[in-house]
């Protein structure tokens, strides 16, 4: 790994003035992927940046690899069944797993936890509702708002959870409301 110093081809300046950094990683052999990544607390969002001599199949891949969804690992019956997460209604705790629930209405264990979940998936479309609960918020059919203190949630499939009270101004904040 090398080190180097913020350059001004690097993007915007620091808002607060303060030092942004950058590190290139790669290989010295001749066609070796290199990685630059730099630090600007300024961005809203993760930007990524390719660039590349031209178009090469190596460039094909890594789009590819890039563009292509986030698959998750569901066990079932001694099976592991790779699923697209546009295919899971939730993630739940129970008994000290964590089960998914797919739109066909199919459980399966995930040797994930829930704080692990929501580092890999998609937080626009997968929403913490409670200590232990992420749904898909794509697949919400309706909100109830007329309880006190909570949200009940109504999700594909028939399919009914709570916001817990811990989590009902975060939902709200999402709805705008």
């Amino acid at each position: 790994m090398t080190v180097r110093p913020r350059s001004a081809t690097d993007g915007p300046e620091s808002l607060d003035g303060g030092a942004l950094f950058g590190y290139t990683e790669g290989r010295e052999e001749a066609g070796a992927l290199k990685i630059d990544v730099t630090l600007d607390p300024a961005l809203k969002e993760l930007l990524v940046k390719v660039l590349s001599p031209g178009e090469t199949e190596e460039l094909a891949v890594l789009l590819r690899r890039l563009e292509e969804p986030q698959r998750l690992t569901g066990f079932r019956e001694g099976s592991a069944v790779p699923l697209d997460p546009a295919e899971v209604l939730r993630f739940y705790g129970e008994d000290k797993d964590v089960r998914m629930q797919a739109l066909g209405g199919e459980i399966y264990t995930v040797r994930l936890r829930l704080y692990q979940l929501e580092e890999r998936l998609d937080r626009k479309t997968f929403v913490r509702v409670s200590h232990s609960e992420i749904v898909n918020w794509k697949r919400v059919t309706a909100l109830d708002l007329s309880l006190s203190g909570t949200i009940r949630v109504a999700l594909e499939g028939g399919v009914t959870t709570y916001v817990s009270r811990r989590y009902v101004k975060k939902i709200k904040e999402v709805l705008g409301i």
